[in-house]
């Protein structure tokens, strides 16, 4: 009697499989906490009626004489924006690793189907396509320039998932590594200086209207996915050759992304990464000690706690994000307000502001690694040692810096004359923001968490807003003197003559308050030491 062989099971197209893993992660995710449910919910209406806005928007434009010129733009970015999201929001898609599928059979080609339909699932797909509708609308005039339209909204929509999943693929080692979480704090630097950016080009815009944008835009006609929407300002006007040449070189665009994303699929799945490598023989042993220009800082306690600051600064992720986001807005606010000829050399102080914050809760950087600065502090001549190395680990960084900039705006406004007031003024800021930042670090301090983008560990944000708000408002109340006296010499008949005296006298003025912030901080240290170790240690 011969075994009956089991029916074979239907094969199940992996497409369909991929798309069903997509929803089936989403709706899990959703299934985690009723807070994640609302802020997706939340989020996702948000997103929508921006959507719809732009969209009437986009059809609002429809007849503008340089309503192409826009739209060109407008793809060029949205294009760019894809291009980056998975640099700095790695983990808003678990999808995005596909060395999570590298022990499937699984072969490159149909994998880059599945994952690109599964891709298109989503809210950023669908605004995507939305904005490129609109943008179909608001240029096309006849029925060639809308189908030309269409056929470029979905090649472009295609060009743009593509172009984020080929980025992916080809950085997913740095992504899911320390310094990919890194990368994905500083994003928040992004968002800032974009912000910046725009709020610049939409007031140069304003001023001079759409019409600046052409020649920027005759460019990008010919850059996908900007070329699609290109093609379809073609078509409305005649030119089907061009139309057909920029719809062609978005096709092209497309298959070398798929190219591109299939080759690196391909490596991942068949090289082997670091972790099942064996470590490389034979590296020299670093020597033990400071080195580079960690050996100019002084000896003892004050350089070690100093090189212990900037190493802070420069490898731990949310302080380096604070550090170069400060660095960022200090310098774009005066300098692109001086570029528009409507600043002021007194906008560069906005720079020794936006260091000196970075006083503020000096002790919740550490979080619980505290306690090993906590067991070497058993006086308060010891707190005032700690104290006063991390207002001069800061100081390397801040003087130079706020220099620089107030140098630099007030060479754009030509202003020499007030070089020595706005620098004045920038170092009695800076001092009485690291006197008041030492109090409070001491007085009211916070964790900060590790993970994530959040800096205020949930119950600490009333402590968080004491210790910057008040702490800001106590260092603009220190340095109302100076500002006093620099508004006399610029309304007494000759003052003029004597703005240079705002340099020395804003300098002395700042170093004094440091050092008195310091002393008053020194005791509240010594004296809080359990109180901070606990509140720090919560993160």
């Amino acid at each position: 009697m011969s075994a009956r062989t089991a029916p074979a099971a239907p094969a199940v197209p992996l497409t369909a499989v991929f798309v069903r893993l997509k929803l089936s992660l989403l709706r899990n995710g959703l299934r985690q906490s009723g807070g994640r449910r609302a802020a997706y919910v939340a989020s996702a209406v948000v997103v929508l009626l921006f959507t719809a806005l732009q969209l009437l928007g986009l059809v609002a434009l429809r007849g503008h004489a340089h309503a192409d010129a826009l739209i060109v733009l407008l793809a060029a970015v949205l294009g760019l924006g894809w291009a980056v999201m998975p640099l700095f929001f790695p983990s808003g898609d678990e999808t995005l690793d596909p060395t999570r599928l590298v022990m499937l059979p699984l072969r490159p080609r149909p994998l880059v189907r599945a994952l690109l339909t599964a891709s298109l699932v989503g809210i950023g797909p669908l605004f995507t396509l939305c904005m490129f509708a609109g943008s179909v609308v608001s240029v096309a005039h006849g029925g060639a320039a809308f189908a030309v339209g269409i056929v470029g909204a979905v090649l472009a929509l295609l060009v743009c998932v593509t172009l984020a999943r080929a980025v992916a693929a080809a950085n997913v080692r740095l992504l899911t590594s320390r310094k990919g979480r890194d990368l994905a704090v500083l994003s928040g630097l992004v968002v800032a200086v974009g912000a910046q950016l725009v709020n610049f080009g939409a007031q140069r815009l304003g001023a001079s209207g759409l019409g600046r944008l052409d020649p920027v835009a005759d460019v990008l006609r010919w850059v996908p996915p900007a070329s699609a929407v290109g093609a379809t300002d073609a078509a409305s006007d005649g030119s089907y050759g061009v139309a057909l040449a920029q719809l062609a070189l978005t096709a092209a665009a497309l298959v070398l992304l798929l190219w591109v994303w299939a080759r690196h699929l391909t490596r991942l799945m068949t090289s082997p990464d670091g972790s099942t490598l064996q470590a490389a023989e034979g590296r020299p042993a670093r020597e033990p000690g400071s080195a580079g220009p960690a050996r100019l800082l002084p000896a003892g306690r004050t350089g070690t706690t100093m090189e212990r600051t900037l190493r802070y600064v420069w490898r731990d992720p949310k302080t380096k994000a604070a550090w170069v986001t400060s660095l960022a807005i200090g310098l774009i606010v005066p300098v692109f307000n001086a570029w528009q000829g409507t600043g002021s050399v007194y906008f560069a102080c906005f720079a020794a502001g936006m260091l000196g914050i970075q006083m503020y809760n000096q002790f919740g950087q550490d979080t619980s690694a505290f306690w090993i600065v906590a067991m070497s502090i058993s006086s308060t001549r010891d707190a005032y040692a700690e104290l006063r190395a991390r207002a001069l680990a800061l100081l390397l960084i801040t003087l130079p810096y706020a220099t620089l900039v107030t140098v630099l705006t007030t060479a754009m406004l030509d202003e020499w004359r007030k070089l020595p007031e706005a620098l004045g003024l920038s170092f009695a800021l800076l001092g009485a923001m690291l006197a008041t930042g030492a109090w409070t670090s001491a007085r009211f301090p916070y964790s900060v968490p590790q993970e994530g983008h959040k800096n205020v560990v949930p119950g600490q944000v009333g402590l968080a807003w004491i210790s910057i708000v008040g702490g800001m408002v106590g260092a603009a109340l220190l340095c109302a003197p100076v500002i006093a006296l620099t508004v006399w010499l610029n309304v007494r008949e000759g003052g003029d003559a004597w703005g240079a005296v705002l340099l020395p006298v804003g300098a002395g003025y700042g170093a004094a308050l440091t050092l008195l912030g310091l002393r008053l901080a020194a005791p509240q240290t010594a004296r809080r030491l359990p109180e901070i170790l606990a509140a720090v240690s919560k993160g």
